[in-house]
């Protein structure tokens, strides 16, 4: 018997507050048809100004443990993937715990940027298999609107707010690629490429600064790592492009999505995108769109899944699931 990290339940969270691609004209030198022709966002979410990721973390987690049928007593660990935490310490993960009246178990966040719901799907299965822990929530939770220079009509017009959260549960599999759960993670990072993606401040700056971003290059980058990162986690178990019924990406520029599969050999139509309605919410974005894809019936009981991801770092990497 092998023990698995199996989905027990998915849910996320979108801000009340809708910004259309219009929103952008008055104050920049842009356009709805510039912006969706450049990364096929339509509109994002922004969080309300007494919202902070934490809140935006919990709403997601308590939709996830309700899609379970499970409470937050019911959780060993929580993990909150986010660059952009309430604080400098303590973690929105212990935040999240707190809000969920939870009062066993740890928690911790994870940053890897757009990278770090990966990053933390893959923490979460290494401690479940461990025996560690049972059950995990994990979550991915942003609010980039705090960090945009919304005079940087290449930056601000493409990031969103918003949370989703998967919970897992420990399972007994047979140890073969039918098994329920997550299959294979392959994870990397290459601090040579910092300054393709950051934000210019932090702690050591006494500010917060805002994203900074050379477009061409993390394009570049990602279709590149994306591609090579889910064909070596595909390998690792023996599987190919044919046993994938859902590619789930990081949902941060259309374009990007369409390259990488078609570097996988995945047609767009086993792909699911969201980024139309919820622009790059970075570490938001794959559980975001993994509990869309479920409410519009796309991913079923039994699909094989591959997430994938990359952010500034770089990170990237992904995970091999059957939902």
């Amino acid at each position: 018997m092998t023990r698995r990290a199996v989905v027990q339940g998915v849910g996320h969270y979108l801000p009340d507050r809708v910004v259309e691609n219009s929103h952008f004209e008055a104050t920049l030198d842009t356009s709805d048809a510039w912006i969706r022709e450049r990364s096929g966002i339509e509109r994002r979410h922004f969080a309300a100004d007494d919202q902070a990721t934490s809140d935006l973390a919990a709403f997601a987690a308590q939709a996830a443990l309700d899609d379970a049928g499970m409470t937050a007593d019911e959780i060993d660990l929580i993990i909150v993937a986010t660059s952009t935490a309430d604080m400098t310490f303590p973690s929105a993960a212990t935040m999240v715990q707190n809000k969920l009246g939870m009062t066993r178990g740890f928690a911790f966040d994870v940053q890897a940027v757009c990278a770090g719901f990966v990053f933390a799907l893959a923490n979460a299965d290494a401690l479940i298999q461990s025996g560690q822990a049972n059950t995990a929530l994990v979550i991915g939770a942003e609010t980039f609107s705090r960090i945009m220079d919304w005079t940087d009509r290449s930056t601000c017009v493409l990031f969103g707010d918003g949370a989703g959260a998967l919970v897992l549960r420990a399972e007994d599999g047979q140890g073969t690629t039918d098994d329920r759960g997550i299959l294979a993670t392959d994870l990397n990072s290459d601090g040579r490429f910092r300054d393709l993606l950051y934000v210019d401040g932090g702690v050591a700056t006494q500010n917060t600064g805002q994203l900074r971003m050379e477009g061409k290059e993390v394009f570049r980058h990602a279709v590149e790592k994306l591609a090579k990162t889910a064909h070596t986690a595909l390998e690792k178990v023996g599987l190919g492009a044919d046993d994938v019924d859902w590619v789930v990406p990081h949902q941060a520029n259309i374009r990007i999505i369409q390259s990488t599969a078609k570097r996988l050999g995945v047609g767009m139509d086993r792909v699911v995108v969201t980024v139309q309605d919820h622009g790059n919410t970075s570490a938001a974005s794959i559980p975001l769109a993994l509990s869309v894809g479920k409410q519009r019936g796309q991913i079923k009981p039994g699909d094989l899944l591959v997430t994938e991801a990359i952010g500034g770092g770089l990170a990237w990497g992904s995970v091999i699931l059957r939902w």
